[in-house]
């Protein structure tokens, strides 16, 4: 879509054009501009200024799925003798199938939702937090005022009602806080949970279900001596740190430090988030085998793809067909981010220098154990979806293309000189779903 999208660079250069780009991806985590968050599908952009929290259901829509979903505060056990104040989202099935929610053992996160394509779904969310918050579905297709946008925010103590039907694809989807300014510091809180869709297209594959189909969010945290969370100190360059991203110093997986995954002598389909503020990893295995992908942001790909590594950037989800079967066991095998440069750290990453994980420094993510025999029999597909093909050619400007520039005024990104307005969309900005 390169020739239909063009990225002027007149306003800054092309250092900072990267950055930006870096940033773009990751703006919904650090509270900046929500208009250039990437991934966040609403299925409008024009929108009615003065929404207010909603309370009240629809009597037409007759849901299939009911849910309460409430945002809390609470402790957590991330370190062995210590608990951690967290913030999570608690959950309970209402109507509908109780399997709906799961919960990730030993994590703070909050409960996997599971739904399938055309069911129709009602989620109440209740804010228990000392301050306002919402919730945004990250990658689901639905109208703009369930879309979980900063205007709408559910002020203390009140609730906000969400009906939509699922229209995507299957695949693996998350939400997480939008409020403007403070959504990166209550995604860094905990605020986070996968939202994981099935159809048929999908059900008719032999992939690892049940506990062979296992969830896992990465995210980077800061710890102070005490062993609780730590955000944007200003005692670290706060507000340049709040703007450009933030990096911490401890990896952690579905909420666990030092995370290991006991498994067996056969198939997994791992789904991998990036949950992180501005980390950017370089996802392999460290015995140089390839990952074998089967599916990425917007759900399957059409056949599986071998990498020898894939970079994961903020928000972005990958899913993955690991095969044991012919592992011995006792085997120990380690996911990590490896090294790598050309991404800008002076910017993203100069501010969290003093964690001591920069962007592009090499690590261990989680550590796989093969910890017993079990018979397999699943194969790779060598199909797994089709796919509709668009072409630029095709799109309904293709002689006169979009253009728009990312630049800074102040300490506020714009684009095309403009700042975020919480109740104004241009028509520079308004394109058709």
């Amino acid at each position: 879509m390169s020739k239909s999208l063009t990225l002027l660079a007149s306003k800054i250069s092309r250092r900072n054009l990267l950055r930006a780009a870096a940033a773009g991806a990751t703006v919904l985590l650090t509270g900046g501009i929500a208009v250039i968050s990437q991934g966040c599908n609403a299925q409008q952009t024009t929108r009615l200024a003065g929404s207010s929290a909603n309370s009240i259901t629809s009597a037409t829509f007759i849901p299939e799925v009911e849910i309460a979903l409430t945002a809390i505060q609470s402790t957590a056990q991330i370190f062995a003798g210590v608990s951690t104040a967290v913030w999570q989202y608690a959950g309970k099935v209402l109507k509908g199938d109780p399997a709906t929610l799961q919960m990730i053992p030993n994590s703070y996160l909050g409960p996997i939702i599971r739904v399938h394509k055309g069911q129709k779904v009602r989620i109440s969310f209740k804010n228990e937090l000392p301050e306002a918050s919402i919730i945004h579905w990250h990658g689901l297709i639905v109208p703009p005022e369930m879309d979980g946008h900063p205007q709408d925010v559910v002020a203390s103590g009140k609730t906000y009602v969400y009906e939509f039907e699922v229209k995507n694809r299957a695949g693996t989807y998350w939400y997480h806080p939008h409020p403007d300014q403070r959504t990166g510091a209550q995604v860094n809180a905990g605020l986070a949970g996968l939202f994981i869709v099935a159809d048929e297209e999908e059900a008719a594959l032999d992939l690892p279900t049940a506990e062979h189909d296992i969830p896992l969010v990465l995210q980077d945290r800061l710890f102070d001596d005490n062993q609780q969370f730590v955000y944007v100190d200003a005692g670290r360059g706060g507000m340049m740190e709040q703007m450009m991203g933030f990096l911490g110093n401890q990896i952690l997986v579905n909420g666990q430090a030092n995370f290991h995954l006991p498994l067996a002598t056969r198939v997994y389909r791992l789904r991998l988030l990036n949950g992180s503020n501005s980390r950017i990893y370089k996802l392999a295995w460290s015995n140089h085998l390839p990952l074998t992908v089967i599916a990425t942001d917007g759900g399957l790909l059409e056949k599986p793809v071998q990498r020898a590594y894939v970079m994961l950037a903020p928000a972005e989800r990958v899913e993955l067909w690991v095969d044991l079967s012919q592992q011995p066991v006792g085997t120990e095998l380690k996911l990590q981010s490896l090294a790598y440069t050309g991404i800008e750290t002076g910017m993203m990453g100069g501010m969290s220098g003093a964690s001591g994980l920069p962007n592009g420094e090499p690590f261990d993510l989680l550590t796989v154990h093969v910890a017993k025999a079990e018979a397999e029999t699943r194969i790779l597909p060598t199909k797994l979806a089709t796919l509709a093909s668009y072409h630029v050619e095709e799109a309904s400007n293709v002689d006169k293309p979009r253009q728009i520039a990312l630049g800074m005024s102040g300490m506020n990104w714009t684009l095309n000189d403009k700042i975020f307005e919480m109740e104004a969309v241009t028509l520079a900005e308004t394109v058709k779903l």
